[in-house]
């Protein structure tokens, strides 16, 4: 399995960032599998930012509820993150990652996620 993020590397304060994540050699529909979004500020630790399930269920971080949305293109296999309301503290290295459904309970736990993208950019700057 392969996962690919994809994105603009500089996005301006107040807009939107909207990135993805390609999946390859995988189903996003597979049964009991989650893919999530995580993030890591230059400096800090990862930080989850939400989930969509194998069904299409969406799961965020509260920190961050009601300026992300996660969904999917299951025609692409493709993961998507919109993000709003983008300040510089939304700087970072986003990734994507896949979990089995043992974690559906833990999901922002970084450990139980077996595949990994490796991670995408993102500077907010004016």
């Amino acid at each position: 399995i392969q996962l690919q993020e994809s994105g603009p590397g500089l996005v301006k304060p107040s807009q939107t960032l909207s990135l993805t994540c390609t999946v390859t050699e995988a189903s996003i529909t597979t049964v009991n599998f989650y893919w999530s979004w995580f993030r890591q500020p230059l400096g800090e630790g990862l930080e989850w930012v939400g989930a969509i399930g194998y069904n299409g269920d969406t799961h965020y971080n509260p920190s961050l509820y009601g300026r992300t949305t996660i969904s999917r293109d299951t025609s692409k296999n493709q993961i998507t993150l919109h993000m709003s309301s983008i300040t510089p503290a939304d700087t970072g290295v986003y990734y994507c990652a896949r979990a089995p459904g043992s974690a559906a309970t833990s999901l922002s736990d970084s450990s139980l996620y077996h595949n990994w993208g490796q991670g995408t950019r993102v500077t907010v700057s004016s």
